[in-house]
Parts: C-alpha cells; sequence; structure tokens
C-alpha cells in the first residue's frame, strides 16, 4: 500500500479512471486506509460497502491539523466532486460563520452562512454549531454588545428592546455608552475570535469555575464548565479551505498548473482552464456543458450549460463545433464591445490583446489559458476550426481522449500520453469528469421534466396546442394536476368539456 501518514486528514477514492468516488475523512488516516484493504472488511461489508472497494483503483488524501478541519475539507470536496457512494453532505448547506461590519456605526456579530465580498470581518467556518451559538450569546453578554437587527439603532428600538437585552447590552443607541468606547468594546470581541488571549481568559474562567465549586454553588459552576466546553470547541483552530488554495494535500494546484504548462507547451501555467464535454443520450435533448477551472479548481459561477440549436442529430463533431462557436463569438463580442477604441487601433493578434486586456481586468470575460474538449481527434478538429473562425487559432486548445487518457493537438496525428501518477494528468481528468457531470445531469433534468410533460399527452382529446398553453399558464404537470375546473377554464383554448376531461383524467390515474 502506498505510504500514508498517522495524522488526521481527507481521502479521496478513485476508480480506475480517475473519477472520484467516495469521499471520507479519519483520525488516523493510516489506520482507516488500510481497513479498506482487509480481507474481514470486504466479507463483513454491505453491498454497497463491497462494490465500493471492488471500484477503488487509486486514492489520494489531504492532511489536516484536527478533526474539525477534516469534518470542513470533507464538506467542501463531497460538494466539489459529488462523488456517487457519499450519502451525505452533497446538498449546498454550508457550516456557519461569524460576521462583524465594523464599517457600521455600531457593529454587530451575527451568524452566516455564505462570505460576501462586503468588506466585513468573518470567522470560521465552525464546525459545532451549537456550541458556536452559545458562545457568541456568551461574547456579546460579556462585551455588552447589541444583539438587535436594526442597521441604525435609536431611541425608538431601545424603548421596545426586551429586558433581558437590555440588561446585556450597554446601549450605545442612547449614549449609555459612547460610540467609541462601545466599538473599543467590538475590537475586544474581535481580537478574541481571533484568538488573541484566549489563554488567559481559560485561566481566569477555570478559576472562577474551582471557586464556585469550592463554595458548593454547582449551578454557576456547571455553567461556566459549559461556557469553556462551548469556547474551547468553538475557538479550535480551523481553516476555511477555499477552492484550490491553502491544502496541504497530495492535490498541488500551482505545481500541477506548471507541469501541465510545460507538458502542453504553453508560454505560462493555465490558471484559467475551459471544458467541453457533449451529452446526447437521445436525439430528443443534445445538450452541452461548459466548466471553468481557476487556479485548479472548479469556478462554479462560471460553468455554462447549452441546448443544441443547430445540431437536431447526434453528431458529437457538430455539437461540439456549435457550442464552442457560441462561447467564444460570444467572449469576442462582449471584449471588443467593452473596449472598442482600444480595438479601432491596436494590430496584436486577437487572442494577445484579449489576453492582455483580460490579464488588466478590462474584459468582461476573461479568454481562458487553455480550452479542453472531452474527445479525441474529431472533436478537437471541430472545435479548433470554429476557433479558427473567429480569428482565435493561437488559443490553447486540446482534446482529452477517455480510453487511454491521450491528450491531442490540433493537426497533429501522434497523442501525447502523460503517466498517471502525475498530478497534472489528474487535474485535467478532474476538470473532464466535472464537465461530464454536468451536461449529464442537464440532459437527466430535461429528460425528467420531458417525462413529467408527456403525462399530458395521453390525456384525451389533447392537442400540442393546448399542452402548450397549460404548461405556459401553470408552469408545470403538477400545477395542472392541482387546478380546479374554473382555474382550468381561465387557460386559452380550454373549455369546459376539456377541463372536465382533465381533471377526471387525473382524478383516475
Amino acid at each position: 500500500m502506498r505510504s500514508t501518514t498517522s495524522e488526521p486528514g481527507v481521502y479521496l477514492m478513485k476508480d480506475r479512471i480517475g473519477n472520484t468516488i467516495y469521499v471520507g475523512k479519519a483520525k488516523n488516516l493510516k489506520k482507516r486506509l488500510s481497513s479498506y484493504f482487509l480481507p474481514s472488511r470486504k466479507s463483513k461489508a454491505d453491498l454497497k460497502t463491497r462494490t465500493l472497494i471492488e471500484s477503488i483503483w487509486d486514492f489520494e488524501f489531504h492532511v489536516v491539523r484536527n478533526e474539525e478541519e477534516a469534518l470542513i475539507l470533507e464538506s467542501k470536496l463531497i460538494k466539489q466532486y459529488r462523488p456517487r457512494y457519499n450519502v451525505s453532505l452533497r446538498d449546498d448547506k454550508r457550516f456557519w460563520l461569524v460576521k462583524v461590519q465594523l464599517k457600521t456605526q455600531i457593529p454587530r456579530f451575527e451568524l452566516t452562512r455564505l462570505r460576501k465580498e462586503d468588506g466585513a470581518k468573518y470567522f470560521g467556518p465552525f464546525v459545532h454549531s451549537t456550541a458556536l451559538k452559545a458562545t457568541l450569546e456568551w461574547l456579546n453578554n460579556a462585551f455588552g454588545l447589541r444583539t438587535c437587527a436594526q442597521k441604525s439603532p435609536g431611541a425608538h428600538e431601545y424603548k421596545h428592546c426586551h429586558a433581558d437585552v437590555i440588561r446585556n447590552c450597554s446601549a450605545p443607541c442612547v449614549g449609555k455608552m459612547s460610540l467609541e468606547d462601545y466599538r473599543a468594546k467590538v475590537m475586544e470581541a474581535v481580537d478574541f475570535l481571533d484568538g488573541k488571549g484566549k489563554r488567559g481568559l481559560f485561566a481566569s474562567l477555570r478559576e472562577e469555575m474551582q471557586q464556585a465549586a469550592e463554595k458548593m454553588d454547582f449551578e454557576k459552576a456547571g455553567s461556566l464548565r459549559d461556557v469553556i466546553q462551548n469556547l474551547e470547541k468553538t475557538l479550535s483552530p480551523a481553516r476555511q479551505f477555499a477552492r484550490g488554495h491553502g491544502l496541504p494535500t497530495t492535490v498541488k494546484p500551482t505545481e500541477d498548473l506548471a507541469e501541465l504548462g510545460e507538458y502542453l507547451g504553453l508560454d505560462r501555467p493555465p490558471q484559467v482552464m475551459e471544458c467541453f464535454d457533449i451529452s446526447n443520450v437521445s436525439d430528443t435533448h443534445i445538450v452541452a456543458s461548459m466548466v471553468r477551472f481557476t487556479g485548479g479548481a472548479p469556478d462554479n459561477s462560471n460553468y455554462r450549460r447549452y441546448r443544441m440549436k443547430t445540431v437536431t442529430t447526434q453528431d458529437d463533431f457538430a455539437s461540439m463545433a456549435e457550442v464552442v462557436r457560441r462561447r467564444y463569438s460570444r467572449i469576442v463580442m462582449e471584449c471588443q464591445k467593452a473596449n472598442k477604441e482600444f480595438f479601432e487601433s491596436n494590430q496584436e493578434p486577437l487572442v494577445q490583446a484579449m489576453r492582455r486586456l483580460g490579464d488588466e481586468g478590462l474584459s468582461p470575460i476573461r479568454l481562458p489559458d487553455l480550452v479542453i474538449v472531452d474527445g479525441g481527434k474529431g472533436q478537437l478538429s471541430a472545435a479548433y476550426a470554429e476557433l479558427v473562425e473567429l480569428g482565435l487559432a493561437e488559443l490553447p486548445i486540446v482534446g482529452l481522449a477517455k480510453q487511454h487518457e491521450e491528450i491531442f493537438f490540433p493537426g497533429e496525428s501522434d497523442g501525447l500520453r502523460i503517466d498517471h501518477s502525475q498530478g497534472s494528468l489528474k487535474l485535467m481528468q478532474r476538470i473532464r469528469d466535472e464537465a461530464h457531470r454536468y451536461a449529464n445531469n442537464y440532459n437527466e433534468l430535461l429528460l425528467r421534466k420531458r417525462m413529467s410533460e408527456s403525462l399530458l399527452d395521453d390525456v384525451p382529446g389533447m392537442s400540442t396546442v393546448r399542452k402548450r398553453a397549460l404548461l405556459k399558464h401553470f408552469g408545470s404537470v403538477t400545477e395542472v394536476k392541482k387546478a380546479t375546473l374554473k382555474e382550468l377554464q381561465k387557460v386559452t383554448g380550454i373549455g369546459p368539456k376539456s377541463a372536465v376531461q382533465i381533471s377526471e383524467w387525473f382524478s383516475r390515474s
């Protein structure tokens, strides 16, 4: 077995083609990973676990500092890769953060799940939500901070405060404490959440707890004990694992990008990559996906999905040509529109000019450093022809054929094979697999919608015009089912007789 470590961390199980099929966390990575390959584990495991074990071909692991960090990173990676054998943590729920907007006149601490670029100071994420809420309550009480939700509280809000809040709040809104002194209290609390002076505070609280116990005041001692335990859980150091940054792991985005740039002969590491995949389960729904990786990690806000407009049959080459044409014609058009004067006088090649504008933040959509298409020579040729037509022949583009994980270049018959152990290939596999997942999810979404809408086809007397009118009016088949006779007759083309037929059919079925 590959050399691992006994430290806490997160591991990713891979199948033989490099797809991430399971993400787990462990207090001891070496012990946990070894357990998967014990004969007794497979014989005693349920069907799902046995299937997982049989599918494991390789693994990666991330070393972290403690169990809290392992939980945070596990959640992040499950959301990123959505492995088929993970059944929990796949939703979009995030761990709590504490936020304080220091720009406001009377700042307050609040809980949020989303970190925004709004100039506020954030703390977290925090794994133990109950301990965090108790800690925040203690913090507000200990420092006399306000908890009311008003942006600028005043005398009116003070009159309506609850008594317990008034006792705990220093009431800067009505001048019981000056704004300067209140802000000083807020900054003390900020320092505390940053971990400054917590050792002295813990010592003081423990001493107070001991004194309460000696005086037989067990209620106070128990309360202080709970405060200490909540503070310890909340202030246990845990990093926010941003995409592609700060992971002490076998996945090294910076090194992998530099290595990939060298293998592909690029003039710089491909910090921004875009990958295309086609999904055509049938002629009914031919769709494509475009996923964007920035700094070696998914840039979800810049994912795009497409339904084919010009291709009506299963033709991967034509579909790839259409989606590449649509994507980059739009980027070129928006960049030229935003920089009209620049392009009127500039003589640089289009790719070079757009890359420079992108680096300076002057392009609405930055041109990628590398384009990847899922497929071999055919898909690549179709995509490259569109780039040439758009004047983007110098934009680096490659095809990644799944059978042998071979990389193809435009106009070259021989492909490049990178060793499967290299991080650069694993990076390309990750973006290709993400494009494949995103395209398939879109196709499944459209298929489910079509299957639902097809229920209307079985209604007696249902025509295409009536079906379209019903869906436009109600939005979905589910809402059509719920509609009353009176509501159905409000739809254009649906008379009393048709309304009765629809209602009775759904009642029977």
